[in-house]
């Protein structure tokens, strides 16, 4: 017989979704069901691949204080899985003259929360990292605990200890409905309704359409991205010992990594794919925006270049501001929702603890006011747009 009725039930088991069930299943084991449309591990989504930027470099001191935080939860996922799912290579930010971007909002929030970097000019860069070719009015900020969060063995290691502490995770199981009533929630998903007390919504790009149960819609843009992996000529100059991941903190923004899950680098450009939904996305790349970062690798990286291996697709769920949503649904308070904002990875631990947090305690330590779903900008039906963090 099928269990159907269960404490807790996590709908989406992506980066977020997985965090949530493993961080819930260490309290509540066996009382916590996960639900994904999918198989696990599927690549329709925002959270698979080998690596995503880790770091402590953010614009404002709660982002810088939540990467702590993160930083703690993947070493708790690491030392219970028997291996590291981040590796630390150091993180390096690098801002043209002239750019938008305030450098100051970032060294001023890492100070605030104190966490240590430097701020290095270009040829400082250039010597260090001799892969880069700068004009040399460029700025840095360069923060040793920065890396690579090992995003497929991260979920995988989520998903497998959410079962070593009982839960049940089920897969090829849509949700063809919702509903939230006092204390109860009800969800029926592959023909099954399951029923339970508090509910997690960890949708991504369907999120919408998981709030639309709910009766809720926010204006999130769905976009299409890609990252490209190349084979560089000399594979030893970008080993992850002896060069850091990056971002070029302009607009356009590009960011990149050292040699890691494939015989190549692997680079593109943040947020710049087109609109699209879950349903109409493609997984063709787009060859002209593969050029696009080929340029400024040829400009300012040219040793990262070579053969093309492969060009990757995947999803943003955008919010106008670029905050995550975190928090409880209005009008139902035992249903939580998390939205990454297409920079979500290196916190998926921790906003599944979070989670867990306002699922069992109804609080967390944690500030969440800057994510609330009902902030002002989300009320908006064409609210302005600002992608750049």
């Amino acid at each position: 017989m099928t269990r159907r009725e269960y404490e807790y039930i996590v709908i989406g088991l992506g980066g977020l979704g997985s965090g949530a069930a493993y961080w819930l299943s260490r309290r509540a084991g066996a009382n916590v069901l996960g639900l994904e449309q999918y198989e696990l591990g599927h690549v329709r989504g925002e959270s698979q691949d080998h690596s995503r930027i880790i770091r402590y470099s953010y614009h404002t001191p709660g982002y810088v204080a939540l990467a702590a935080r993160a930083y703690e939860a993947w070493r708790t996922v690491g030392a219970e899985d028997g291996a590291p799912v981040v590796l630390r290579t150091g993180g390096l930010d690098i801002w043209p003259a002239g750019s938008i971007i305030p450098i100051d909002q970032y060294a001023g929030s890492l100070d605030a929360v104190g966490v240590p970097f430097e701020r290095l000019g270009a040829d400082e860069v250039m010597r260090r990292w001799p892969q880069w070719r700068l004009s040399g009015d460029e700025t840095a900020i360069y923060q040793a605990d920065g890396g690579i969060a090992m995003a497929a063995r991260a979920n995988a290691a989520h998903q497998r200890l959410a079962r070593a502490h009982g839960a049940t995770l089920i897969e090829r199981a849509p949700v063809t409905a919702i509903r939230a009533s006092g204390d109860e929630v009800e969800v029926v998903a592959g023909g099954v309704t399951y029923r339970g007390r508090q509910l997690v919504l960890t949708g991504g790009p369907w999120s919408n359409a998981l709030l639309g149960e709910l009766g809720l819609h926010l204006p999130l843009e769905v976009t299409q991205e890609q990252v490209t992996y190349f084979r560089p000529a000399d594979p030893a100059a970008y080993a992850p010992e002896r060069f850091p991941v990056w971002i070029w903190m302009a607009d356009p923004c590009y960011y990149g990594f050292p040699i890691f899950g494939e015989p190549g680098t692997k680079a593109a450009r943040d947020a710049g794919g087109r609109t699209v939904t879950a349903e109409t996305r493609t997984f063709e790349p787009d060859l002209a925006a593969v050029a696009e970062v080929e340029r400024f690798l040829e400009r300012y990286l040219p040793g990262s270049l070579g053969e093309v291996l492969y060009t990757k697709t995947c999803l943003y769920t955008l919010t106008p501001d670029r905050d995550f949503v975190l928090g409880a649904v209005p009008g139902a308070p035992n249903v939580h929702v998390a939205i990454g904002a297409g920079h979500a990875f290196k916190f998926a631990s921790v906003i599944g603890e979070i989670l867990a947090e306002l699922a069992i305690d109804g609080r967390t330590p944690s500030d969440l006011a800057p994510f609330s779903i009902e902030r002002p900008i989300l009320q908006m039906v064409n609210p302005p747009t600002s992608y750049m963090i």
